[in-house]
């Protein structure tokens, strides 16, 4: 089962060193429940370029090891990975960093995040999160994919140190919605085993339709209606509602084209608790197509 043709490329792919003084994570502690976010990501260009939409990355994970939230694993849901006929787990020791975009500064490519991954754990996991569908245990990459640029670009401004074990959750693209979220409300349990739950995408993604150059208010107003009809679910604690996003009339194909970059957030909304409140950061635009609205529950 491999990574859909045609989604990602995968220049200037390199291995990420792991630290010999760095012992892998093999089992998860029982702990405080870890929050569980959603983060616009945007552009590649967000991972270097000193922005706003960086600098709160920043600032978020300074905040979560100030508040004692420090995780033991990070698990992240991109919208860069994806697979047919089922969900995989990365499973490797040193899981590479992908450069998986084209046509961006030489220094976009140099970018490394040696996070160590956490085989042991990865193939626990793949054993108790099951396919919605099938009950399928989920399958573990032992080599193929690491972490692409919906992981790392994020994390490198939170966890800038690198030294937190991470794992990516890959998505089966032919699935319905209901399926992602189902799959996102298993990961709940997590979050009081000491994992950070990431969903990585854009709330609106729409590349055919950018603007480049516009400021971070200016919006198509079918892109400004969609956001608005996320925070209001996710304020009203409706986060099962926004399973049914391709039933929202016209605005929903112009905000996703296609919709591997609204799934991460049902993965997020489903291992989020209803009564938890929201918190959202980053509310704004990137060439007026593409919502960095972020949220944070716990």
């Amino acid at each position: 089962m491999a990574a859909l043709a045609g989604l990602a490329t995968l220049p200037g792919v390199f291995m990420s060193p792991l630290s010999e003084a760095a012992p892998l994570l093999e089992a998860l502690r029982p702990s405080p429940r870890m929050p569980v976010l959603f983060v616009g990501h945007g552009s590649p260009m967000n991972a270097i370029e000193d922005n706003a939409w960086r600098r709160t990355w920043q600032d978020m994970g300074a905040e979560l090891l100030a508040r004692g939230q420090r995780p033991q694993l990070i698990l992240c849901v991109s919208a860069h990975w994806l697979t047919r006929g089922g969900w995989q787990l990365t499973g490797m020791a040193a899981p590479r960093t992908i450069h998986d975009f084209g046509g961006f500064p030489r220094e976009l490519f140099e970018q490394q995040y040696p996070a160590p991954g956490a085989p042991q754990v990865a193939r626990s996991l793949a054993q108790e999160l099951r396919s919605p569908a099938t009950a399928r245990a989920l399958e573990v990459d032992a080599g193929e994919w690491g972490l692409d640029h919906g992981t790392w670009s994020v994390l490198k401004p939170m966890f800038p140190a690198a030294d937190i074990p991470v794992l990516q959750l890959s998505m089966d693209y032919a699935r319905p919605a209901a399926e992602h979220y189902a799959l996102g409300q298993q990961l709940r349990a997590l979050r009081e085993r000491g994992v950070l739950i990431v969903g990585s995408g854009n709330v609106v993604h729409n590349l055919r339709a950018a603007r480049r150059g516009t400021g971070i208010n200016a919006a198509y107003e079918w892109a400004n209606e969609f956001d608005v009809k996320v925070q209001e679910l996710v304020k009203a604690g409706g986060l099962d509602a926004l399973v049914a996003f391709q039933q929202w009339g016209p605005m929903a194909p112009l905000a996703h084209p296609t919709h591997e970059h609204y799934l991460p957030l049902l993965y997020a909304a489903g291992a989020a608790l209803p009564t938890e409140m929201p918190r959202f950061f980053n509310t704004g635009f990137q060439s007026a197509s593409i919502s960095m609205r972020s949220m944070l529950w716990g």
